[in-house]
Protein backbone atom coordinates (compact mmCIF):
# COMPACT_ATOMS: atom_id res chain seq x y z
CA UNK A 1 0.00 0.00 0.00
CA UNK A 2 1.39 3.59 -0.89
CA UNK A 3 2.15 5.98 1.35
CA UNK A 4 -0.08 9.38 1.33
CA UNK A 5 3.56 11.09 0.00
CA UNK A 6 3.94 8.38 -2.62
CA UNK A 7 0.25 8.81 -3.60
CA UNK A 8 1.29 12.39 -4.07
CA UNK A 9 4.13 11.60 -6.02
CA UNK A 10 2.08 9.99 -8.53
CA UNK A 11 -1.11 12.46 -8.91
CA UNK A 12 2.11 15.12 -9.94
CA UNK A 13 3.19 12.79 -12.37
CA UNK A 14 0.09 12.08 -14.09
CA UNK A 15 -0.85 15.71 -13.94
CA UNK A 16 2.35 16.76 -15.34
CA UNK A 17 2.39 13.83 -18.34
CA UNK A 18 -1.41 15.01 -19.13
CA UNK A 19 -0.49 18.64 -19.38
CA UNK A 20 2.67 17.53 -21.81
CA UNK A 21 0.81 15.77 -23.78
CA UNK A 22 -2.20 17.94 -24.28
CA UNK A 23 0.33 21.09 -24.95
CA UNK A 24 1.33 22.63 -27.89
CA UNK A 25 4.73 24.39 -28.79
CA UNK A 26 4.68 27.42 -27.37
CA UNK A 27 3.11 25.49 -23.96
CA UNK A 28 5.31 22.87 -23.61
CA UNK A 29 8.14 25.39 -24.15
CA UNK A 30 6.54 27.28 -20.97
CA UNK A 31 6.51 23.53 -19.22
CA UNK A 32 9.91 22.93 -19.66
CA UNK A 33 10.68 26.65 -18.44
CA UNK A 34 8.74 25.70 -14.88
CA UNK A 35 10.57 22.11 -15.04
CA UNK A 36 13.77 23.33 -15.41
CA UNK A 37 13.21 26.28 -12.92
CA UNK A 38 11.96 23.89 -10.43
CA UNK A 39 14.38 20.90 -10.45
CA UNK A 40 17.99 23.27 -11.30
CA UNK A 41 20.20 21.53 -8.72
CA UNK A 42 18.55 18.58 -8.15
CA UNK A 43 20.50 15.26 -8.50
CA UNK A 44 18.55 11.67 -10.04
CA UNK A 45 17.40 10.52 -7.07
CA UNK A 46 15.57 13.40 -6.11
CA UNK A 47 13.90 13.86 -9.55
CA UNK A 48 13.08 10.38 -9.35
CA UNK A 49 11.19 10.91 -5.81
CA UNK A 50 9.40 13.82 -7.08
CA UNK A 51 7.84 12.37 -9.38
CA UNK A 52 7.20 8.67 -7.91
CA UNK A 53 10.31 6.88 -9.81
CA UNK A 54 8.59 8.24 -12.85
CA UNK A 55 11.05 10.64 -14.45
CA UNK A 56 12.14 9.20 -17.10
CA UNK A 57 8.70 9.21 -18.73
CA UNK A 58 8.79 12.76 -18.84
CA UNK A 59 12.97 12.94 -20.04
CA UNK A 60 11.94 10.41 -22.68
CA UNK A 61 9.02 11.99 -23.75
CA UNK A 62 10.02 15.67 -23.67
CA UNK A 63 13.34 16.54 -22.30
CA UNK A 64 15.19 14.77 -25.28
CA UNK A 65 13.38 15.47 -27.86
CA UNK A 66 12.58 18.77 -26.66
CA UNK A 67 16.75 19.55 -26.93
CA UNK A 68 16.31 17.86 -30.51
CA UNK A 69 13.79 20.19 -31.62
CA UNK A 70 15.62 23.05 -30.32
CA UNK A 71 19.12 22.18 -31.84
CA UNK A 72 17.13 21.91 -35.15
CA UNK A 73 15.72 25.37 -34.75
CA UNK A 74 12.05 24.09 -34.77
CA UNK A 75 10.19 27.57 -35.03
CA UNK A 76 7.66 28.22 -32.25
CA UNK A 77 5.12 30.94 -32.98
CA UNK A 78 7.61 33.04 -34.87
CA UNK A 79 10.37 32.53 -32.18
CA UNK A 80 12.93 29.92 -32.46
CA UNK A 81 12.62 27.20 -29.26
CA UNK A 82 16.31 28.11 -28.09
CA UNK A 83 14.30 30.60 -26.16
CA UNK A 84 12.77 27.47 -23.64
CA UNK A 85 16.44 28.09 -21.66
CA UNK A 86 18.19 25.77 -23.58
CA UNK A 87 21.32 26.24 -21.13
CA UNK A 88 19.77 25.29 -18.43
CA UNK A 89 18.16 22.58 -19.81
CA UNK A 90 21.24 20.98 -21.08
CA UNK A 91 23.17 21.66 -17.54
CA UNK A 92 20.19 19.68 -15.98
CA UNK A 93 20.51 17.01 -17.98
CA UNK A 94 24.13 16.66 -17.37
CA UNK A 95 23.54 16.81 -13.62
CA UNK A 96 21.74 13.72 -14.38
CA UNK A 97 23.81 11.72 -16.57
CA UNK A 98 26.48 12.01 -14.35
CA UNK A 99 24.71 10.66 -11.05
CA UNK A 100 22.32 7.81 -13.28
CA UNK A 101 23.91 5.52 -15.74
CA UNK A 102 20.11 4.77 -15.99
CA UNK A 103 19.33 8.30 -17.49
CA UNK A 104 22.47 8.19 -19.56
CA UNK A 105 21.15 4.90 -21.07
CA UNK A 106 17.51 6.38 -21.90
CA UNK A 107 19.09 9.94 -23.28
CA UNK A 108 21.10 7.55 -25.58
CA UNK A 109 18.10 5.66 -26.64
CA UNK A 110 16.34 8.51 -27.98
CA UNK A 111 19.06 9.63 -30.16
CA UNK A 112 21.20 12.02 -27.68
CA UNK A 113 24.72 11.53 -28.85
CA UNK A 114 23.70 12.71 -32.69
CA UNK A 115 21.80 15.41 -31.33
CA UNK A 116 24.91 16.43 -29.06
CA UNK A 117 26.65 16.00 -32.15
CA UNK A 118 24.94 18.07 -34.42
CA UNK A 119 24.82 20.86 -31.90
CA UNK A 120 28.46 21.16 -32.71
CA UNK A 121 28.12 21.92 -36.54
CA UNK A 122 25.00 24.44 -35.98
CA UNK A 123 26.55 28.11 -36.70
CA UNK A 124 23.56 29.66 -34.73
CA UNK A 125 24.01 27.86 -31.59
CA UNK A 126 25.81 29.94 -28.92
CA UNK A 127 29.20 28.69 -27.80
CA UNK A 128 28.62 28.31 -24.50
CA UNK A 129 25.22 25.69 -25.37
CA UNK A 130 28.25 23.39 -27.33
CA UNK A 131 30.64 23.69 -24.69
CA UNK A 132 27.54 21.71 -22.50
CA UNK A 133 27.20 19.57 -25.90
CA UNK A 134 30.87 18.62 -25.31
CA UNK A 135 30.64 18.33 -21.01
CA UNK A 136 27.77 15.94 -22.03
CA UNK A 137 29.52 13.93 -24.56
CA UNK A 138 32.18 13.59 -21.68
CA UNK A 139 29.93 12.09 -19.32
CA UNK A 140 29.14 9.54 -21.95
CA UNK A 141 32.72 8.99 -23.10
CA UNK A 142 33.43 8.42 -19.74
CA UNK A 143 31.18 6.40 -18.81
CA UNK A 144 32.80 3.20 -20.48
CA UNK A 145 34.42 1.84 -23.74
CA UNK A 146 30.78 0.94 -25.30
CA UNK A 147 29.91 4.52 -24.99
CA UNK A 148 33.06 5.63 -26.43
CA UNK A 149 32.56 3.33 -29.65
CA UNK A 150 29.04 4.69 -30.04
CA UNK A 151 30.13 8.73 -30.21
CA UNK A 152 32.81 7.12 -32.72
CA UNK A 153 30.42 5.00 -34.56
CA UNK A 154 28.33 7.97 -35.02
CA UNK A 155 31.06 10.00 -36.57
CA UNK A 156 31.75 12.42 -33.85
CA UNK A 157 35.28 12.39 -34.34
CA UNK A 158 35.02 14.33 -37.18
CA UNK A 159 32.38 16.59 -35.31
CA UNK A 160 34.44 17.23 -32.49
CA UNK A 161 38.15 17.68 -34.22
CA UNK A 162 35.92 20.16 -36.42
CA UNK A 163 34.26 21.70 -33.98
CA UNK A 164 37.97 22.47 -32.06
CA UNK A 165 39.16 23.91 -35.08
CA UNK A 166 36.38 26.68 -35.28
CA UNK A 167 35.82 27.18 -31.73
CA UNK A 168 37.06 30.37 -30.63
CA UNK A 169 36.30 30.29 -27.31
CA UNK A 170 40.10 28.38 -25.46
CA UNK A 171 37.90 27.89 -22.46
CA UNK A 172 35.28 25.34 -24.86
CA UNK A 173 38.72 23.99 -26.88
CA UNK A 174 40.44 22.78 -23.79
CA UNK A 175 37.17 20.97 -23.16
CA UNK A 176 37.23 19.20 -26.19
CA UNK A 177 40.50 18.31 -25.70
CA UNK A 178 39.78 16.51 -22.34
CA UNK A 179 36.78 14.46 -24.64
CA UNK A 180 39.34 13.86 -27.33
CA UNK A 181 41.71 12.36 -24.76
CA UNK A 182 38.99 10.27 -23.21
CA UNK A 183 37.94 9.01 -26.65
CA UNK A 184 41.83 7.71 -27.05
CA UNK A 185 41.94 6.02 -24.09
CA UNK A 186 40.32 2.82 -23.77
CA UNK A 187 38.88 2.43 -27.02
CA UNK A 188 41.15 0.34 -28.99
CA UNK A 189 38.69 -0.40 -31.87
CA UNK A 190 38.63 3.57 -32.55
CA UNK A 191 41.33 4.90 -31.56
CA UNK A 192 43.66 4.79 -34.79
CA UNK A 193 40.25 6.88 -35.70
CA UNK A 194 41.21 9.34 -33.08
CA UNK A 195 44.86 9.59 -33.65
CA UNK A 196 44.17 10.33 -37.93
CA UNK A 197 41.69 13.40 -36.32
CA UNK A 198 44.50 14.96 -34.13
CA UNK A 199 46.72 14.73 -36.99
CA UNK A 200 43.89 16.19 -39.63
CA UNK A 201 43.65 19.07 -37.41
CA UNK A 202 47.07 20.31 -37.02
CA UNK A 203 46.98 22.43 -40.46
CA UNK A 204 44.02 24.26 -39.27
CA UNK A 205 43.79 28.62 -38.54
CA UNK A 206 43.59 28.23 -34.86
CA UNK A 207 46.93 28.53 -33.10
CA UNK A 208 44.61 26.77 -30.09
CA UNK A 209 43.61 24.16 -31.76
CA UNK A 210 47.03 23.30 -33.26
CA UNK A 211 48.49 23.22 -29.48
CA UNK A 212 45.98 21.06 -28.18
CA UNK A 213 45.85 18.83 -30.47
CA UNK A 214 50.14 18.34 -30.54
CA UNK A 215 49.92 17.96 -26.92
CA UNK A 216 46.97 15.23 -27.41
CA UNK A 217 48.77 13.50 -30.13
CA UNK A 218 51.80 12.46 -28.02
CA UNK A 219 49.46 10.80 -26.05
CA UNK A 220 47.73 9.10 -28.58
CA UNK A 221 50.97 7.97 -30.22
CA UNK A 222 51.62 5.71 -27.00
CA UNK A 223 48.54 4.15 -26.81
CA UNK A 224 48.80 3.63 -30.74
CA UNK A 225 51.93 2.70 -30.90
CA UNK A 226 52.75 2.61 -34.90
CA UNK A 227 52.73 5.77 -36.99
CA UNK A 228 50.78 7.20 -39.83
CA UNK A 229 52.85 8.21 -43.11
CA UNK A 230 51.39 11.53 -42.97
CA UNK A 231 52.63 12.48 -39.42
CA UNK A 232 55.71 13.89 -40.37
CA UNK A 233 54.72 16.14 -43.50
CA UNK A 234 52.06 17.67 -41.33
CA UNK A 235 54.46 18.10 -37.73
CA UNK A 236 56.87 19.68 -40.08
CA UNK A 237 54.78 22.09 -41.69
CA UNK A 238 53.14 23.22 -38.14
CA UNK A 239 57.23 24.61 -37.96
CA UNK A 240 55.97 27.93 -40.30
CA UNK A 241 53.88 28.86 -37.25
CA UNK A 242 54.92 32.54 -35.42
CA UNK A 243 53.17 31.02 -31.92
CA UNK A 244 55.87 29.58 -29.70
CA UNK A 245 53.73 27.66 -27.33
CA UNK A 246 52.54 25.99 -31.00
CA UNK A 247 56.20 25.29 -32.12
CA UNK A 248 57.04 24.23 -28.57
CA UNK A 249 54.65 21.42 -29.13
CA UNK A 250 55.36 20.70 -32.00
CA UNK A 251 59.10 20.07 -30.69
CA UNK A 252 58.01 18.07 -27.90
CA UNK A 253 56.12 15.56 -30.40
CA UNK A 254 59.16 15.50 -32.92
CA UNK A 255 61.62 14.91 -29.81
CA UNK A 256 58.84 11.56 -29.28
CA UNK A 257 58.52 10.30 -33.22
CA UNK A 258 62.53 10.13 -33.23
CA UNK A 259 61.73 6.63 -31.23
CA UNK A 260 59.57 5.30 -33.64
CA UNK A 261 60.11 4.43 -37.85
CA UNK A 262 59.61 7.97 -39.39
CA UNK A 263 62.52 8.85 -37.63
CA UNK A 264 64.95 8.52 -41.05
CA UNK A 265 62.09 10.32 -42.81
CA UNK A 266 62.03 13.20 -40.03
CA UNK A 267 65.47 13.76 -39.35
CA UNK A 268 65.90 14.70 -43.17
CA UNK A 269 62.76 16.40 -43.30
CA UNK A 270 64.09 18.82 -40.72
CA UNK A 271 67.70 19.14 -42.78
CA UNK A 272 65.85 20.03 -46.27
CA UNK A 273 63.94 22.72 -44.04
CA UNK A 274 67.25 24.41 -43.75
CA UNK A 275 67.24 25.34 -47.66
CA UNK A 276 64.38 26.48 -48.85
CA UNK A 277 63.25 25.81 -51.89
CA UNK A 278 63.64 28.25 -55.12
CA UNK A 279 60.10 27.89 -55.13
CA UNK A 280 59.83 29.41 -51.62
CA UNK A 281 62.74 31.96 -52.06
CA UNK A 282 61.35 33.23 -55.13
CA UNK A 283 58.29 35.14 -53.28
CA UNK A 284 60.95 37.25 -51.08
CA UNK A 285 60.71 40.83 -52.57
CA UNK A 286 63.44 42.93 -53.37
CA UNK A 287 65.28 44.53 -50.39
CA UNK A 288 65.82 47.88 -52.83
CA UNK A 289 62.01 48.80 -52.36
CA UNK A 290 63.36 49.66 -49.25
CA UNK A 291 59.45 49.36 -47.43
CA UNK A 292 58.76 48.51 -44.09
CA UNK A 293 55.90 46.79 -45.05
CA UNK A 294 57.84 44.67 -47.44
CA UNK A 295 60.36 43.81 -44.94
CA UNK A 296 58.29 42.82 -42.55
CA UNK A 297 56.51 40.57 -44.75
CA UNK A 298 60.31 38.99 -45.42
CA UNK A 299 61.09 38.92 -41.76
CA UNK A 300 57.54 36.71 -40.92
CA UNK A 301 58.13 34.54 -44.46
CA UNK A 302 56.76 31.24 -42.97
CA UNK A 303 59.30 29.31 -44.88
CA UNK A 304 62.02 31.40 -42.96
CA UNK A 305 59.92 31.09 -39.13
CA UNK A 306 60.00 27.07 -40.12
CA UNK A 307 63.93 27.29 -40.67
CA UNK A 308 64.31 28.35 -37.58
CA UNK A 309 61.93 26.46 -35.60
CA UNK A 310 63.68 23.34 -38.21
CA UNK A 311 67.37 24.78 -36.81
CA UNK A 312 66.41 24.76 -32.96
CA UNK A 313 64.38 20.54 -33.05
CA UNK A 314 67.87 19.49 -34.70
CA UNK A 315 69.82 21.84 -31.75
CA UNK A 316 67.16 19.73 -29.34
CA UNK A 317 67.67 16.43 -30.68
CA UNK A 318 71.13 16.39 -31.48
CA UNK A 319 71.39 17.37 -27.43
CA UNK A 320 69.17 14.97 -26.08
CA UNK A 321 70.43 11.81 -28.23
CA UNK A 322 74.23 11.70 -29.49
CA UNK A 323 73.55 8.65 -31.98
CA UNK A 324 70.98 10.81 -33.53
CA UNK A 325 73.49 13.98 -33.95
CA UNK A 326 76.23 11.26 -35.57
CA UNK A 327 73.07 10.18 -37.86
CA UNK A 328 72.59 14.12 -38.64
CA UNK A 329 76.06 14.13 -40.05
CA UNK A 330 75.40 11.79 -42.32
CA UNK A 331 72.30 13.96 -43.77
CA UNK A 332 74.94 17.10 -43.92
CA UNK A 333 73.36 18.93 -41.14
CA UNK A 334 76.28 20.74 -41.17
CA UNK A 335 76.43 22.22 -44.62
CA UNK A 336 72.75 23.07 -44.26
CA UNK A 337 73.29 25.21 -40.63
CA UNK A 338 75.45 27.35 -42.18
CA UNK A 339 73.67 28.17 -45.27
CA UNK A 340 70.87 28.99 -42.66
CA UNK A 341 73.12 30.94 -40.99
CA UNK A 342 73.74 32.87 -44.35
CA UNK A 343 70.13 33.94 -44.18
CA UNK A 344 70.32 37.97 -43.64
CA UNK A 345 66.85 37.90 -43.97
CA UNK A 346 65.89 36.43 -41.28
CA UNK A 347 68.03 37.03 -37.59
CA UNK A 348 66.47 34.36 -35.56
CA UNK A 349 67.74 31.63 -38.18
CA UNK A 350 70.97 32.63 -38.17
CA UNK A 351 71.07 32.72 -34.35
CA UNK A 352 69.23 29.26 -33.95
CA UNK A 353 71.39 27.81 -36.36
CA UNK A 354 74.89 29.07 -35.26
CA UNK A 355 73.77 27.75 -31.72
CA UNK A 356 73.29 24.41 -33.46
CA UNK A 357 76.02 24.42 -35.02
CA UNK A 358 77.95 25.39 -32.19
CA UNK A 359 77.22 21.99 -30.56
CA UNK A 360 78.11 20.19 -33.24
CA UNK A 361 81.67 21.91 -33.60
CA UNK A 362 81.86 21.15 -30.05
CA UNK A 363 81.04 17.43 -30.14
CA UNK A 364 82.33 16.31 -33.22
CA UNK A 365 86.42 16.87 -34.33
CA UNK A 366 85.69 16.05 -37.97
CA UNK A 367 83.18 19.14 -37.70
CA UNK A 368 85.20 21.50 -35.98
CA UNK A 369 88.34 20.79 -38.94
CA UNK A 370 85.31 21.56 -41.64
CA UNK A 371 83.77 24.25 -40.50
CA UNK A 372 87.37 26.59 -39.37
CA UNK A 373 88.63 25.97 -42.49
CA UNK A 374 85.05 26.62 -44.77
CA UNK A 375 84.77 30.02 -42.47
CA UNK A 376 88.24 30.96 -42.28
CA UNK A 377 90.33 32.20 -39.08
CA UNK A 378 88.58 35.67 -38.59
CA UNK A 379 85.00 34.37 -39.02
CA UNK A 380 85.87 31.61 -36.73
CA UNK A 381 86.95 33.71 -33.99
CA UNK A 382 83.86 35.10 -34.09
CA UNK A 383 81.79 32.19 -34.36
CA UNK A 384 83.75 30.83 -31.23
CA UNK A 385 83.68 33.77 -29.36
CA UNK A 386 79.65 33.79 -29.45
CA UNK A 387 77.94 32.07 -31.77
CA UNK A 388 74.31 33.41 -30.42
CA UNK A 389 75.04 36.82 -31.54
CA UNK A 390 77.55 36.31 -34.44
CA UNK A 391 74.87 37.48 -37.14
CA UNK A 392 74.82 41.03 -35.52
CA UNK A 393 78.56 40.62 -36.27
CA UNK A 394 79.07 39.26 -39.22
CA UNK A 395 79.28 41.64 -42.64
CA UNK A 396 77.47 40.89 -46.33
CA UNK A 397 81.01 39.17 -47.19
CA UNK A 398 80.77 36.62 -44.44
CA UNK A 399 77.04 36.16 -44.64
CA UNK A 400 77.91 35.05 -48.67
CA UNK A 401 80.92 32.83 -46.84
CA UNK A 402 78.10 31.15 -44.92
CA UNK A 403 75.74 30.66 -47.54
CA UNK A 404 78.28 29.40 -50.10
CA UNK A 405 79.48 27.23 -48.15
CA UNK A 406 80.51 23.50 -49.46
CA UNK A 407 81.01 21.21 -46.30
CA UNK A 408 80.74 17.56 -46.66
CA UNK A 409 81.15 15.97 -43.25
CA UNK A 410 79.04 12.64 -44.60
CA UNK A 411 81.99 12.45 -47.51
CA UNK A 412 84.78 12.88 -45.09
CA UNK A 413 83.31 9.88 -42.92
CA UNK A 414 83.01 8.14 -46.18
CA UNK A 415 86.66 8.45 -47.42
CA UNK A 416 87.94 7.83 -43.90
CA UNK A 417 85.68 5.09 -43.27
CA UNK A 418 84.95 6.28 -39.70
CA UNK A 419 81.02 5.38 -39.31
CA UNK A 420 79.18 7.59 -36.42
CA UNK A 421 75.60 5.81 -36.61
CA UNK A 422 74.13 2.35 -37.54
CA UNK A 423 71.70 3.76 -39.40
CA UNK A 424 74.08 6.06 -41.62
CA UNK A 425 73.27 6.55 -45.30
CA UNK A 426 74.82 9.24 -48.00
CA UNK A 427 72.89 11.86 -49.23
CA UNK A 428 75.33 12.80 -52.19
CA UNK A 429 76.49 16.24 -53.76
CA UNK A 430 73.57 19.30 -52.84
CA UNK A 431 70.77 19.39 -55.61
CA UNK A 432 69.51 22.13 -57.63
CA UNK A 433 67.97 23.63 -54.71
CA UNK A 434 70.72 24.23 -52.89
CA UNK A 435 72.27 26.25 -55.72
CA UNK A 436 69.81 28.05 -56.58
CA UNK A 437 69.61 29.28 -53.10
CA UNK A 438 73.03 30.11 -52.58
CA UNK A 439 72.95 32.29 -55.68
CA UNK A 440 70.02 34.17 -54.20
CA UNK A 441 71.47 35.15 -51.18
CA UNK A 442 75.11 35.56 -52.99
CA UNK A 443 73.32 38.03 -55.53
CA UNK A 444 71.73 39.78 -52.61
CA UNK A 445 74.65 40.46 -50.50
CA UNK A 446 76.32 42.02 -53.50
CA UNK A 447 73.60 44.15 -54.34
CA UNK A 448 73.85 45.23 -50.40
CA UNK A 449 77.23 46.11 -51.38
CA UNK A 450 76.25 47.94 -54.19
Amino acid sequence: MTSIKEQAAISRLLSFLQDWDNAGKVARSHILNTFIETNQGKTAPELEQEFSQGASLFLNDSHVSGLGNWANGVPSCGKRIQETRELELINLVWNMLCLSNRYLIEFLEVGGVLTLLEILGLEKIKEEDKKESIRLLQVIANSGRKYKELICESYGVRSIAEFLAKSKSEETQEEVQILLDSLVHGNPKYQNQVYKGLIALLPCASPKAQQLSLQTLRTAQSIVGTTHPSIVDCVLKVLRTMHLEVQYEAIELIKDLVNYDVCQALLKGLVALLIPSVKETSKLQPKILNDSAVLQLTANLPVFLQQAAAAKAIGVLARSNTSIAEEMLHLRVVHSLMAAMGNTDHSNSQRQASLTLEYFVQMFPVVEEHVRRSMGEELYELFLSNAEDLYMKIDSIQADILAANKVNVSKALSISGVSYSNMSFYLGPCGEDQLAYTTYFQKEGSEGKE
